[in-house]
């Protein structure tokens, strides 16, 4: 079948008929390449191994009475996930390489091989290395097949002798249809591996687990590429200096994408983090001027989250202004607000604004939280470390009240906070934990003047 050429957005992966310096639908510079696509002869493509020709149903002869979620075994994954893994989905595992992605999906296996079959192929590792890094981790199970392949025609194959329940592709980048003549990993060798996939999916109803490799640059069929095929993408955050791993649903069709799971690294794997808020917080320095802890919801789950600041007399004609886990547009809102309506005058200083944890701050509760830890750091005088602050800021710096303040206290006073700073308008039916005194403000000028005094 005759081939043409398109051009592709590898940030995005817009298609569009010619080259153009900016993509139009993300807006990116220089990112957009040319490829072949080449199209698959419907018969050929429906002639796949383990791939059944869809046949139309009506709507009530569908029937949902099976249970169609199962537990992954990782409680942390299955709460990212809406509750478990779904039966004939395709999940989406993306991060930075070495990040963990390869060791949580083995990891699963020893748990869903107890019930389930489970075919792991790996593109990027022998047989034997899967073996050796299985040991490590204290992976066994007798329903567990592993393969290493990277021709998609011959895992096609495989399912079709093993019939899975569950399959695991590591890595989409590795992977080849010899119907496609580009190299592996380009655009459209990822595009058609992954529809591939889907269409097995949802056929036969294997449920689809693939990882998929990014760069800082967005790699050229990175996730970004896959997102509008998947049914859920889920990503990988944290420092390589980090122990610390953070599971973050990006796109979750049967379920919510505002969930997070927390994760440590060790050397006998990913170990689950239930605690979050007292990991976040551990080491946290007492007595230190500019912080101060503020309580955020990631999904149905409230997290304590420490924010530093640190602002210094500025060496440059224009002051500098950087943020790390805090949208910058948004930090750069609360220090404007602070020096007109806070009396902070921060025009000759650098602000300086982290996130501990590698955590990313998106909600107006955590800007109470920021104002008065670049406050404290302006008047080099610390807070009371066991003082939490939760509101949003205004611009006229007025305080206002968030979303489940009375779960996010509880969660304060659980990790031991014996005062928290709260706005005064629309908290008339917030009772206080036991053990935790509520100082309720106006402005920012009172709760400045109120911690720092």
């Amino acid at each position: 079948m005759k081939s043409k050429t398109v051009f592709v957005c590898k940030q995005c992966g817009n298609e569009t008929p010619r080259w153009q310096g900016q993509c139009p639908a993300c807006g990116a510079w220089n990112s957009i390449v040319e490829f072949e696509d080449k199209k698959v002869p419907a018969a050929k493509a429906a002639g796949r191994a383990g791939i059944a020709r869809a046949v139309p149903k009506k709507l009530k002869e569908v029937t949902g009475e099976q249970e169609i979620r199962f537990s992954t075994g990782m409680q942390e994954l299955d709460r990212v996930l809406g509750g478990g893994g779904v039966r004939g989905s395709l999940i989406l595992v993306g991060g930075a390489p070495g990040i963990g992605k390869s060791t949580l999906l083995l990891q699963i296996c020893a748990y869903l091989g107890k019930t389930l079959r489970i075919l792991y192929v790996s593109g990027e590792e022998s047989e034997k290395q899967i073996k050796m890094r299985a040991d490590r981790l204290q992976v066994a199970s007798d329903e567990l097949y592993i393969l290493s392949e990277t021709d998609l025609s011959e895992i096609l194959s495989a399912v079709d002798e093993v019939q899975p329940d569950i399959l695991i592709a590591d890595s989409i980048q590795t992977l080849y249809s010899p119907e496609n003549t580009s190299a592996p990993g380009s655009i459209s060798q990822v595009k058609d591996c992954t529809m591939a996939l889907m269409q097995l999916a949802k056929s036969s109803g294997v449920t689809v687990f693939v990882v998929g490799h990014v760069n800082k640059e967005g790699a050229i069929a990175g996730p970004k590429v896959l997102e509008h095929m998947v049914d859920c993408e889920l990503f990988f955050e944290g420092e390589h200096a980090s122990s610390y791993r953070i599971l973050r649903a990006a796109k979750n069709r049967f379920g919510s994408t505002n969930e997070i799971g927390v994760f440590e690294m060790e050397g006998r794997g990913l170990l689950e983090v239930p605690n979050p808020s007292e990991m976040l917080l551990a080491g946290r320095p007492l007595n230190a001027p500019g912080t101060c802890v503020a309580c955020v919801m990631e999904g149905t789950r409230p997290i304590l989250a420490e924010i530093q600041a640190l602002v210094a007399r500025t060496n440059f004609n224009v002051p500098r202004r950087t943020a790390d886990g805090f949208d910058f547009n948004r930090a750069n809102l609360m220090l404007a607000v602070l020096e007109k309506r806070g009396g902070v005058n921060l025009g000759m200083s650098d602000a300086y604004v982290n996130v501990i944890g590698g955590l990313q701050l998106d909600e107006p509760a955590a800007d109470l939280a920021l104002v008065l830890a670049a406050a404290s750091s302006f008047r080099d005088k610390p807070i009371d470390p066991a003082t939490a602050a939760i509101g949003e800021v205004g611009l006229t710096g007025e305080i206002r009240a968030v979303t489940g303040l009375q779960q996010r206290l509880s969660e304060a006073s659980r990790t031991g906070f014996k005062t928290c700073i709260i706005p005064r308008h629309g908290t008339g039916n917030i009772t206080a934990p036991d053990g935790m005194e509520l100082l309720r403000v106006r402005n920012i000028r009172e709760a400045i003047e109120l911690v720092l005094s």
